[in-house]
């Protein structure tokens, strides 16, 4: 069986990309970051996608990048403001190259377990201006990717980026999760990291507005519903 290389935080978009990695029938290797992240409580949810899908190991690595801060998912003196869909500027809650990081790390993980494919849930529709969510970035790395590896230099293996979810709506991402049975109530997609979701936030917004549009109930619980 193929192997492949998910990133999960435990978001809805990453458990949804986790369904369709195992839809494909790879064998599912997750990797997930505690970076020290305002809403660690996702991990809570990774750990239950994982066992969800009963994988052989789930790779949980710790990164400390609240030491850069200049986020206000990385530094507590920057508070998450209320979201703004119509928003044009990169909001406050982008972590600098974080996806780079991340993709950097699994990208390493992937050649140690003799991996040709690494899923990202990342998505250039309904999303929040990150700019390392972009097609244009995805296709930057894996040529940067094809270059990086003994897998792929020196026994040409290309190691495949798949970014099942890139030209999707919030709608469409929550009709496909819920198609193929990912566990939805188990994700946490609130940047504020309290039990419940505030509700508030660019992330729960968009959640929301999904899930509306969906005609789908959304399995988790929120202090407020706008």
């Amino acid at each position: 069986m193929d192997k492949a290389v998910v990133l999960l935080s435990g978001g809805l978009d990453s458990t949804t990309c986790m369904a369709v990695a195992d839809s494909l029938g790879y064998e599912l290797y997750p990797i997930s970051f505690d970076y020290h992240q305002r809403h660690n409580i996702e991990l809570d949810g990774a750990k239950k996608v994982a066992e969800f899908y009963n994988v052989k190991k789930h790779l949980i690595i710790e990164s400390s990048m609240n030491l850069i801060g200049g986020s206000a998912l990385t530094d507590n003196g920057i508070d998450v403001p209320p979201g703004e869909p119509n928003r044009e500027e990169v909001p406050v809650t982008y972590v600098p190259a974080r996806n780079l990081i991340f993709l950097s790390y699994a990208l390493g993980y992937a050649e140690i377990i003799g991996a040709n494919h690494i899923f990202i849930g990342v998505n250039s529709v309904d999303y929040s201006g990150y700019p390392d969510c972009r097609p244009e970035f995805i296709e930057k790395f894996q040529k940067v990717a094809d270059y990086s590896t003994s897998a792929t230099v020196v026994r040409g293996v290309k190691i495949k980026i798949e970014t099942p979810l890139q030209f999707l709506s919030k709608k469409e991402i929550i009709q496909l999760g819920v198609k193929l049975g990912a566990p939805l109530q188990y994700t946490h997609s609130c940047y504020k990291g309290r039990e419940k979701a505030c509700g508030i936030c660019d992330s729960c917004l968009l959640r929301l507005e999904g899930f509306r549009a969906a005609g789908i109930p959304d399995p988790i619980e929120y202090e407020i519903k706008v």
